[in-house]
């Protein structure tokens, strides 16, 4: 089986694992369950399509469901919206002999290097694909690190998130953010897993960390397109913030993360704190992140 077929057989069956049939609106059969969640019979009655071709789908057969099967699929399996945005993407490729054309260098253009600059009072960075970190204006550097000062092949998120010792004491809820960014790159790698750089990714942080590894394992998705990060920061002490998202229409694959602080609140205080102290030493680098 191919290595994609695995991936969409090992989804659908975590997925499945984890449907409550009490919830799913089943009648009770009386039978024992040996494990967790719902049967594959069960999942294709809710879809409504037959036991055979879920099987199948399930195990990763080269077939060609409808648009509508797969949302059935989705709703089956109580997916959500990234959830059901990654089962297509791995159900393209069980139909694709077309091979993707190879995606070129990200290059961050000026006016959105403009925008950063504007928004100076309030961390701000852009984020590639494979939480590639794209560009950080000062306040981003300040709270979280100076990605421009790591190798080009370490300005990752992901990587910097579980291989820094600095990002595991700079998060109060680490796991919680640390399995955020472990969703969020399953959720990308579906995209594209011919991608090479985003394979060789996910092998390295296999290999070098334990917590990475068993996330990865649990095949879990999520979009995060809001939320807050409860840091300890070592120079303004505990902050918390509240992060927005937003997609740049002239390239899908970028994503503009803008964080703030409540008004009057200790955290917006520290924030301010922090900016009066890094402004004298910034010095805008014209040469700015372009990772592999």
């Amino acid at each position: 089986m191919a290595e994609t077929n695995r991936e969409l057989a090992d989804f659908l069956r975590r997925a499945r694992s984890q449907v409550d049939p009490s919830r799913a609106g089943l009648p009770p059969d009386g039978r024992t369950r040996r494990v967790p969640g719902l049967r594959r019979e069960e999942v294709a009655l809710l879809a409504g399509v037959s036991a055979d071709y879920y099987a199948r789908l399930e195990q990763g057969r080269r077939i060609t469901p409808s648009p509508a099967v797969v949302e059935a699929v989705g709703r089956a399996l109580g997916l959500d919206d990234a959830g059901r945005a990654h089962l297509r993407d791995l159900i393209g490729t069980t139909t694709a002999p077309v091979r993707r054309r190879a995606r070129g260098v990200q290059r961050v253009r000026p006016g959105l290097y403009q925008l950063l600059d504007a928004l100076d009072g309030e961390p701000a960075l852009v984020l590639g694909r494979r939480t590639d970190v794209l560009a950080a204006n000062r306040m981003a550097k300040a709270l979280f690190t100076d990605f421009e000062r790591l190798p080009p092949r370490h300005r990752n998120y992901a990587r910097w998130m579980f291989l820094e010792d600095a990002a595991r004491s700079l998060f109060v809820d680490w796991d919680v953010q640390a399995r955020a960014a472990v969703e969020s790159l399953r959720l990308d790698a579906g995209r594209d897993p011919d991608d090479q750089a985003t394979a060789a990714l996910i092998a390295d942080l296999r290999d070098h960390s334990r917590e990475f590894a068993h996330w990865w394992e649990q095949h879990r998705v999520h979009q995060r397109t809001h939320g807050s990060k409860r840091l300890r920061h070592p120079l303004v002490g505990e902050l918390t913030v509240e992060y927005e998202t937003l997609s740049l229409p002239g390239d899908p694959d970028m994503t503009l993360f803008v964080y703030t602080a409540e008004a009057g609140s200790s955290s917006k205080r520290a924030l301010d704190l922090l900016a009066s102290w890094t402004l004298s030493g910034h010095s805008r680098n014209p040469e700015h992140i372009s990772p592999s």
